[in-house]
């Protein structure tokens, strides 16, 4: 009864057209990325304001019922998936850019607004935002923020946590902390809006950000590089750090596997007439475009010179780079081609990465003399992606995860690098955060949310 009396409730407080329940629940609200089995939720909630966030919050609290926030669904570790008993909570109609201030380089948007909605509107002011992903039209700046989501740029500008300066949150009995303050400098004691980000929306409900700005380079030079061995990769991306001081803005690193399959996959032309270990694709930026090329060809061919890099190809157009980009970007692929993808995500010590690799490699091979295991990652910023298609393990991802992360613990590395924990990885988490580190954070959780009432089961089980 206290179920139906809370959604009259909502209703009544913010206006029947914010509430749907039963059928009237679209799909995808139902479950997320991950690959998790769809969850009716008690009623689906698409509040508009902050206000309104905070009275159904209040009221949630008040009939003891959980709050699931979602974001733009396109998380691989099942946070956003809804319980039956929960109200699912979409920020999608909170999806204002609400300011753009050129001079300080920040702007505040809603946290509906999408990835995307964040570049576009940065682009317009000669701007650019530090984070990008596959799923920039999709994702929003909500969820970004608490997966602590990384992507593409984090070489250059570092994860969600760097670009944000300030954060306005709902707690679970619906009071807001207004933290939107837009200096960079601010040494007021705890920083609070540190604690939401990557949380998962277990600690309170993100409603608006202050994000911080990049000037956008002038010019851009890519090319496809490829590599005799692991080892070069960390070697190859020195140099290119040491010749570009803060201008390498990506290196993407790719075993032969993947570009094998993302070639197939895409129906592409192999970049080089003869297949390499190893292919990393690498963005420089700086002032002058030919001026750029030109040094980045004198900077691989000393590579190549040298041994570090077995041949490259800088890209001559935008359209070259693009279709550099098309075949690291495989992985929009993956849910067409596996059935499922198994997505693994993690961090180590970079010059590890190689090793723990093979090990997985040998691992799955012993077990599975059949599997397409795909490795790719930033690799520049430790973090490393494996794909496997389900099928061809006979299902077996359990045993896949607890291989891959009794090496990750073996080897003093993350579970997760940006995709965060939700629900898969929640039984890992003591690989990466011993016991002292988790009763912190229990500790925390309990004091912010003591009825636990937001996201319950994410992350770990109080």
């Amino acid at each position: 009864m206290r179920r139906v009396e809370v959604i009259d409730a909502i209703a009544r407080a913010i206006g029947p057209d914010r509430v749907q329940t039963g059928d009237a629940i679209p799909a995808r609200h139902r479950t997320d990325w991950s690959g998790a089995a769809p969850v009716q939720p008690l009623a689906l909630v698409r509040p508009r304001s902050t206000e309104e966030v905070s009275a159904v919050l209040r009221l949630c609290t008040a009939h003891r019922v959980p709050v699931v926030p979602q974001g733009g669904l396109t998380g691989l570790a099942g946070a956003a998936v809804p319980g039956a008993d929960a109200i699912a909570l979409s920020l999608d109609r909170m999806n204002a850019v609400e300011s753009l201030d050129a001079a300080a380089a920040t702007i505040t948007v809603q946290a509906g607004a999408t990835l995307e909605a964040v570049q576009q509107a940065a682009t317009a002011h000669g701007l650019q935002f530090g984070v990008d992903l596959g799923a920039r039209g999709s994702c929003q700046i909500g969820g970004n923020l608490a997966t602590n989501a990384g992507g593409n740029g984090v070489l250059q500008f570092g994860m969600m946590r760097e670009q944000t300066l300030g954060l306005e949150v709902v707690l679970a009995d619906g009071s807001v902390l207004p933290m939107l303050r837009p200096m960079i400098k601010n040494n007021t004691g705890y920083d609070l809006k540190q604690l939401f980000i990557g949380a998962e929306g277990t600690l309170g409900v993100i409603t608006r950000a202050v994000l911080r700005l990049h000037p956008a380079p002038r010019a851009r030079a890519a090319a496809w590089v490829a590599l005799p061995d692991f080892d070069a990769a960390p070697a190859l991306l020195g140099r290119l750090q040491a010749r570009f001081p803060g201008a390498v803005a990506a290196f993407e690193l790719m075993w032969r596997d993947f570009v094998e399959t993302s070639l197939r996959w895409q129906k592409l032309r192999e970049p080089f007439e003869a297949a390499h270990p190893f292919a990393a694709l690498v963005e420089v930026v700086g002032r002058d475009e030919a001026a750029l090329r030109d040094a980045l060809e004198d900077a691989l061919g000393n590579a190549m010179a040298d041994g570090v890099a077995a041949d490259a190809a800088i890209a001559q157009s935008q359209s070259q780079a693009q279709a550099f980009w098309k075949i690291r970007e495989a992985t929009a692929e993956l849910p067409v081609h596996m059935h499922p993808p198994i997505n693994l995500d993690v961090s180590l010590p970079m010059r590890e990465i190689g090793r723990f690799a093979q090990v997985c490699r040998a691992a799955f091979d012993a077990r599975w003399p059949a599997h397409h295991s795909l490795f790719f990652g930033h690799v520049g910023d430790s973090n490393l992606h494996i794909t496997t298609d389900g099928q061809s393990i006979g299902g077996e991802a359990d045993e896949l995860e607890r291989i891959v992360y009794a090496q990750v613990a073996a080897f003093g590395g993350s579970i997760s690098a940006e995709h965060g924990i939700g629900l898969h990885k929640k039984p890992y988490l003591g690989a990466s955060r011993s016991p002292a580190e988790l009763a912190v954070m229990r500790a925390i959780r309990q004091a912010l949310d003591p009825l636990r009432l937001l996201n319950p089961g994410k992350v770990f089980d109080l």
